[in-house]
């Protein structure tokens, strides 16, 4: 596939394409640390809003990859880059609490804020947590998510994410949401920037075919889906999205990659 010969950097989706909960992907570390050897620029990028930036590099080292902090670009990561250019805002958040030290630098209100922070919160959402974030947005205050995602894969299945949730709220509101992470475009051009590259020398791999494959060739990126996570035949046959490339897991990339690097 002629696209792939211009590939000089890769954004890799995490969970669902190196592993799922902690179960690792086979063949993913090995597949990683060859791509890595060849020399492509890879940075590792989450919409997963449960783990503290600290908490989620502890994991992901755990289960076998090297792969350094500053190579991970979460949504969670971007929303702080997000809210710092606002100066001193008063925050709600709807976060993890291993995620809520991660915005200690905000002041923090449940009764009056410039912003609500909705991400990923497990079995906390109930009806009299919607209608809290309900009377603060009609107060004046702004939603901002993580990010949208239908839903995810688990060892246990596919579960609901938080984007039920989101467009629950957007529509008593009457607001529309900022959507921080994938497929947002200003996601994908941040990852760029940090790559220093221009988006058709970079492939996004994911296993969603809409908010990886679908954000990234949106942003001008290749998109690679494999099959892992929360892949379904049904799902993605069903998307007008496109893929690039498909290819059974992250373990076969490598072998469908030029050894020597365009323009190296």
């Amino acid at each position: 596939m002629p696209k792939l010969s211009l590939i000089q950097g890769i954004l890799f989706d995490l969970d669902g394409v190196l592993y799922v909960d902690s179960n690792v992907i086979e063949g993913a570390v090995e597949a990683i640390t060859e791509i890595k050897r060849r020399g492509y620029r890879c940075r590792f990028i989450t919409n997963t809003s449960t783990l503290s930036a600290a908490s989620l590099h502890d994991k992901i080292t755990r289960l076998g990859f090297d792969i350094e902090e500053r190579e991970i670009i979460s949504a969670t990561r971007a929303t702080l880059i997000y809210l710092e250019q606002f100066g001193d805002p008063v925050c709600h958040l709807l976060l993890a609490d291993d995620v809520r030290h991660d915005f200690d630098r905000f002041r923090q209100s449940d009764t009056q804020a410039d912003f609500v922070i909705v991400g990923d919160i497990g079995d906390r959402w109930s009806y009299s947590v919607l209608n809290r974030v309900f009377r603060l947005l009609t107060g004046g205050a702004r939603l901002i998510a993580v990010h949208k995602n239908r839903f995810w894969q688990t060892e246990q299945g596919l579960q609901m994410d938080i984007g039920g949730f989101v467009s629950a709220l957007e529509y008593a509101s009457a607001q529309r949401a900022t959507i921080i992470g994938k497929p947002s475009p200003d996601f994908f051009r941040a990852a760029l920037t940090e790559l220093e590259l221009p988006p058709e020398r970079v492939a996004i791999v994911g296993d969603d075919i809409d908010s990886d494959v679908g954000g990234g060739q949106n942003a001008g990126l290749i998109g690679i889906l494999v099959k892992t996570g929360k892949y379904r035949k049904a799902y993605a046959d069903a998307s007008r999205v496109m893929p690039d490339l498909i290819i059974p897991s992250v373990a076969e990339l490598p072998a469908r990659l030029p050894i020597e690097i365009a323009g190296s």
